[in-house]
């Protein structure tokens, strides 16, 4: 091991990262390798570790993640050796690390696992934070006691709850999208949500028919979708009629959403006064123009035209894998995302590196119903098969692609309210699928919202919010590829128990 005289230590096995991926992963390792010293590199002294884990249904799977000083995954694994230090270099054609308290590893395999950083709309502002994690949100809430407003840019589940957890704050809130939260939902489940972010008393579920949507765009028949329109399906302009839900007017008396725009530049004080523009206030309603009074730290102008003040921005757009300091000298094959592109077997195009989690890029033929999203649950996935990969490699067998990559699925809890649970299966937005595909609803106002996405007959993706029982279901009749046809509306028909169909 680590001998005297700057001697680099040897280990079987090597993995870059404390989080969910490194972990998992190094945890497997350890445990297929008990005599094997496994390093794990991790530049924080703490790292990730999955609690309370669950198998929901096949592929649905629910955990906590928790904080943890690294000595207790040593306690847990003793054959684990944590280095607290970010790694400065890596020679792959040497197999060795070279982290930045001077030291050097040599490894047979390597995993990298670094995650990916918040993708910030602009670097180096004081007041520009970025936030990636649910955790992060919750944290930032305590750093809000002195903000009077603040403008949240970007549109996916972190800004979600960030502008559900915010109180006593003025929040201008810049989405590029139509609707609110369009990573994970659609116009439908966002507003299904809303109630929820103001909801000061229970309202009694209503009824709501079962209805089918054209899709945006669709009754331009015959016209091929350009292929940039891979991300998934906006509801057609009918989506609406019969569900009664409230309009984001009254979304909340604070929030204020600026629709189709981004942010074009950002102002601070010294500047924005050179500008000599107008900025708006706070609005009040519909026709609201008036100049703000008040004097801001930063103004964001935003490419509507409008410009705000605020105390400072918050950037939720999303996160780009943390490659450095892994590609200086080794020729990795990157992907468009710029993660390390990995085949079916988390390969990087190096040999004898892999990697796992936000950092990859996953370059196989994906089943049809799976696709990569950068959250904890294929983070875990993704570090527990790594492992899986590397043990057979090293002892020369074959091993067939996990499970969990047969089907697309992710639970998640919105505002810690237990009836805004939310399960999404397969290309649950009808990502990839062009106009060729159509969606069912279901919806009870403040009690579920059932979506369908269906392809000649084919149930190809579900989202499901609230308690309604049908994940396992729904899952076997996307993995199944199970003719629907016959069953038509009645599929979603509250009436009919569908699981009897389908056991």
């Amino acid at each position: 091991m680590a001998g005297t005289g700057g001697a680099a230590a040897r280990g079987r096995f090597a993995v870059v990262g404390g989080g969910i991926a490194g972990v998992t992963c190094a945890e497997k390792l350890a445990a297929e390798f008990p005599s094997e010293d496994i390093f794990l590199m991790t530049a924080s002294p703490v790292i990730k570790a999955v609690t309370n884990f669950k198998q929901v249904s096949k592929t649905l799977e629910e955990f906590d993640v928790e904080e943890q000083p690294s000595f207790l995954l040593e306690k847990r694994y003793p054959n684990i050796r944590v280095i607290q230090s970010r790694v400065k270099q890596l020679k792959s054609d040497e197999h060795k690390i070279y982290t930045e308290d001077g030291k050097e590893y040599i490894y047979e395999k390597l995993c990298l696992c670094a995650g990916a950083k918040p993708k910030l709309i602009v670097e180096g502002n004081p007041y520009v934070l970025g936030i990636r994690d649910t955790d992060s949100a919750q944290a930032f809430q305590k750093n809000l006691a002195q903000a009077e407003r603040i403008v949240v840019v970007g549109n996916g589940g972190i800004a979600l709850e960030l502008v559900y957890e915010i109180q006593g704050c003025e929040v201008i809130w810049a989405i590029r999208d139509k609707a609110i939260g369009n990573t994970f939902f659609d116009a439908g489940a966002a507003e299904f949500l809303i109630p929820k972010l103001t909801a000061e008393s229970r309202e009694t579920p209503i009824e709501c028919k079962r209805t089918k949507y054209t899709v945006e765009g669709s009754e331009k028949k015959g016209t091929p979708t350009p292929a940039s329109d891979k991300l998934g399906s906006a509801l057609g302009p009918d989506w609406h009629e019969g569900l009664h839900l409230k309009g984001t007017k009254e979304f909340s008396h604070k929030v204020h959403i600026e629709i189709l725009c981004e942010v074009k530049k950002i102002h601070l004080q010294q500047e924005f006064i050179q500008l000599q523009q107008a900025s708006l206030s706070f609005p009040k309603g519909e026709k609201n123009v008036e100049p703000d009074e008040v004097l801001w730290p930063v103004y964001v102008e935003l490419t509507n035209g409008k410009i705000y003040g605020c105390n400072f921005i918050v950037s939720a757009t999303g996160v780009v894998p943390s490659v450095e300091p892994f590609l200086d000298g080794n020729n990795f094959a990157v992907g468009e995302d710029g993660g390390l592109k990995v085949d079916k077997h988390m390969h990087t195009s190096l040999p004898d590196v892999y990697a796992a989690g936000d950092i990859c890029t996953a370059a196989w033929e994906p089943s049809p119903v799976w696709h990569q999203m950068r959250l904890w649950t294929q983070a875990r996935q993704m570090g527990w098969y790594a492992a899986k990969c590397m043990a057979a490699d090293a002892l020369g067998e074959s091993i067939d692609m996990d499970f969990s990559f047969e089907l697309f699925a992710h639970v998640t809890k919105f505002f810690n309210y237990k009836a805004s649970t939310v399960v999404v299966l397969g290309k649950y937005n009808a990502q990839g699928l062009g106009s060729d595909h159509e969606l069912m609803l279901r919806c009870t106002k403040g009690h579920e919202y059932v979506k369908v996405v269906m392809q000649n007959g084919r149930m190809m993706g579900a989202m499901l919010i609230g308690e309604t029982d049908l994940e396992e279901t729904f899952e076997n009749l996307i993995l199944n590829q199970m003719d629907l046809s016959a069953y038509g509306e009645d599929l979603l028909n509250p009436d009919i128990d569908i699981e009897d169909y389908f056991d």
